[in-house]
């Protein structure tokens, strides 16, 4: 018999209405599983096969990658004389940068220079392969930037950090020291100099020490005529890669006579090529070596 009630208005009202048939709740995704979802969805998005095509896209695709994400580096990134990290290189396929060898190569993504050679980074894209370009590094926010960048397409954020934690607490190290109160002059072939502006400028900054070219008002990579740089009279200075196994025209500012003279005179410091093409840990090693120099007296 169904049992019956009566409502406010004397109605009668049926008490065996039809119910629902319970369900078992649905247990919520563990945290775990969640976590893992996304570190799937992250590897999954993260490229798998990347071809670089510059010397600095080369050492920081190398210090960052994961085993087996980096396929190919150019073949710069193996030569000592340019590269900070070239034994790391010998692991990779080299490419010299044309289009054809990298299109074979299957890459997911091509990491090349702003100035890298152009008709074939044109033609990659024109291609569809993916590619993204690097600006020349000029102060050590553009490290730490171009660091965080490569760890974001890479997916390997985490290591990117690592290793801009690594650079600052380094160079805190060196910026703590007092000022040394010494100038320098940057030297290279041709008569070169680096200025305001440039890497090189920071590393001297780090170093506790005065650009000459900054101080005479040189912005980036300009001349310094070398009666410029006598007249200027700096504590220490920095030659470039100025031992060529043949010779070249490029190098006979150093062998002038009054330069010979002059640099006899003074604190003369030789930083490898390396340490300031590209910006990283290595860099720092630059500013350590203009450091140790400081103070010493003549030498070499």
């Amino acid at each position: 018999m169904d049992s019956t009630s009566t409502d406010d208005k004397g109605l009668a009202r049926s008490d065996n209405r039809r119910r629902l048939p319970t369900r078992a709740p649905v247990p919520f995704p563990s945290a775990i599983a969640i976590v893992l979802t996304l570190t799937a969805s992250a590897t999954l998005a993260s490229p798998q096969r990347v071809v670089s095509l510059n010397v600095c896209t080369d050492q920081m695709a190398m210090l960052l990658a994961a085993d087996g994400q980096l396929h190919s580096v150019s073949h710069l990134a193996a030569d000592p004389s340019v590269s900070a990290v070239a034994d790391m290189a010998r692991q990779y396929a080299v490419n010299h940068g044309l289009a054809e060898e990298i299109f074979m190569m299957k890459p997911d993504l091509v990491l090349a220079g702003t100035y890298t050679t152009r008709s074939t980074v044109e033609l990659v894209r024109k291609l569809g392969i993916a590619v993204e370009e690097f600006a020349p590094v000029a102060s050590f926010d553009d490290v730490r930037t171009s660091f965080r960048r490569m760890g974001e397409l890479l997916g390997r954020n985490e290591k990117a950090e690592t290793i801009v934690a690594k650079f600052d607490a380094e160079l805190a190290e060196l910026t703590a020291q007092p000022q040394t109160g010494e100038t320098v002059a940057l030297y290279y072939a041709n008569s070169y100099t680096s200025g305001a502006g440039t890497l090189v400028d920071a590393v001297v900054e780090a170093a506790g020490m005065e650009n000459i070219g900054s101080r005479l008002g040189l912005s980036g990579t300009a001349r310094l005529p070398l009666e410029q740089l006598i007249l200027a009279d700096p504590d220490v200075v920095v030659l470039g890669d100025h031992n060529y196994p043949t010779p070249a025209l490029a190098q006979a500012n150093f062998s002038h006579p009054a330069f010979e003279a002059f640099v006899g005179k003074k604190t003369v410091v030789t930083i490898p090529p390396p340490a300031t093409i590209c910006g990283g840990l290595s860099t720092l090693d630059a500013a350590r070596s203009l450091r140790d120099a400081a103070g010493r007296g003549n030498g070499s």
